[in-house]
């Protein structure tokens, strides 16, 4: 039988999917003004938007993932004297956190 494996954001998941559903909602309706020549300071209003909106939840999975994940692997490191364990976790978030800022 196959373990089943936790992530940090599964308390905040259908809050995230909430979020993401709205976002997806004002993409769409952004490409509906682009069909309809809507004002372009508009679109980019909606756009602006949109941008805070992923950003949220970025920052909420990687709050989860420090918290959860990061965590988990401090202490399994510290429990088998394996530093490599939450070296590997903390590259994660750090290589996440560079994508999101390059964004």
């Amino acid at each position: 039988m196959e373990e089943e494996h936790s992530h940090g954001y599964s308390e905040e998941k259908q809050a995230y999917l909430r979020r993401l559903k709205r976002a997806e909602g004002q993409v769409r309706g952004i490409a509906k003004m682009i069909e309809d020549d809507k004002y372009c300071i508009d679109i980019l209003t909606q756009m602006a938007a949109v941008n805070k909106a992923l950003h949220a939840v970025s920052i909420g999975l990687l709050e989860d993932h420090i918290a959860h994940c990061v965590v988990n692997a401090a202490h399994e490191s510290h429990e088998t004297g394996n530093p490599d364990i939450v070296s590997d976790k903390v590259s994660e978030a750090t290589a996440a956190i560079s994508r999101l800022l390059r964004s």
